[in-house]
């Protein structure tokens, strides 16, 4: 596969308008100022999106603090800044998602939702009503054509963080309108280059946790959202012999160890959820792996939807090193078969496929 850049530094920068989404991090307030240096007319945004007025610890992404940081980013390099509540769609699009899927018994990612229905979509939509050709992130991917096809994609960063497995369900025409300027800068260039630009978060620690749920407690979360932690049941082994008793299926996920409050006398792993029998079965780390996955509501990148067997390479997590697999579409799904087994397979995370290093296709895990 070959890639071009577009959307890049490269363009001819003059009287061309940018959004930046800043989040009161690092990465978007360098973005917004290599974006200015280039000679853009840069705007910077604020997204609120789940904390409210009176929460404790408002430190997430979209927060109160988050805002006085990229106000404070705005006033450095000298260019606007809007704040825009979006809590009402975060909450309709990704929260509300994230608790019902864990009540499935699935483990969501709440990022990628995220990033397609909130943080571009909306602001998109804003950009154009500023008369902005371009939004811009922080994120280490590269928006490129495939000269093959000649569809948008995104290629894997080379610096040494790559967020492209969380930006593979983008639409090809948000990427059309989308510029990341980090895309191959190492982690500590950019804290360097906003420290010689006085950035005032030059330093300031990444966000490493889900934003409204910064204490992990996922099933304390879903419970207060909702009202529900879902019904008691049993632990059963792969042949479906009951060995005690669970406290809801959705306090677990695929590989999990830790935290089942189930003894049995060796180490003990979540290998498969049942929602239909509310059944959480339990397993030795062997019976994680698989060779096959299949993924709904599939999302194509550089190409289109194909017919019969490609070869590529996939992730099945964000921290992983992509695998190679065999894809195929069938019944509408897309459907891997990978080499070599791959651990805890985990429905309701993204299956993202990648050659040469860009994003070929991807979807969300329905069974491995």
């Amino acid at each position: 596969m070959v890639a071009s850049e577009v959307g890049g530094l490269g363009m001819d920068a003059k009287a061309k308008s940018v959004v930046v989404g800043l989040s009161g991090g690092v990465d978007s307030s360098t973005a917004a100022m290599l974006l200015k240096e280039q000679g853009y007319n840069v705007i910077g945004v604020t997204m609120r999106m789940w904390q409210d007025e009176s929460a404790a610890a408002d430190e997430g992404c979209g927060s109160l603090a988050a805002v006085e940081d990229a106000k404070r980013v705005a006033e450095v390099i000298g260019i606007p800044h809007y704040v825009l509540d979006f809590r009402e769609d975060f909450c309709r699009c990704v929260v509300d998602a994230f608790a019902s899927e864990y009540l499935a018994g699935r483990t969501p990612n709440p990022c990628i939702l995220c990033n397609r229905h909130v943080k571009w979509e909306a602001l998109l939509a804003h950009a154009q009503t500023l008369g902005a050709e371009y939004i811009a992130t922080g994120h280490y991917a590269q928006v490129c054509t495939d000269e093959a096809t000649g569809r948008y994609t995104i290629r894997q960063s080379p610096g040494g963080k790559d967020q492209s497995y969380a930006l593979y369900s983008l639409t090809q025409e948000q990427l059309a309108h989308t510029m990341m300027p980090l895309w191959e800068m190492p982690k500590a260039e950019v804290r360097a280059y906003a420290a010689r630009h006085n950035l005032p978060v030059a330093h300031k620690a990444d966000s490493q946790e889900i934003c409204f749920v910064p204490d992990k407690d996922h099933a304390s979360f879903v419970e207060k959202h909702t009202g529900s932690i879902g019904q008691k049941g049993h632990f059963v082994d792969k042949a479906g012999t009951q060995l005690g008793r669970h406290g809801g299926i959705c306090r677990y996920t695929i590989g999990q160890r830790k935290g089942l409050g189930i003894a049995l006398g060796k180490p003990a792993f979540v290998t498969e959820i049942r929602p239909e029998t509310n059944e959480v079965v339990l397993g030795d780390n062997e019976d994680l792996l698989r060779t096959q996955l299949t993924a709904g509501n599939p999302n194509f990148m550089a190409i289109p939807p194909f017919e019969g067997d490609i070869r590529a390479t996939g992730k099945i997590r964000y921290n992983q090193m992509p695998a190679d697999c065999t894809i195929r579409i069938r019944e509408g799904k897309l459907e891997c078969e990978f080499d070599e087994p791959q651990r805890a397979v985990t429905p309701g995370q993204a299956a993202v496929f990648y050659r040469d290093d860009c994003v070929l296709c991807g979807g969300t895990i329905l069974r491995g």
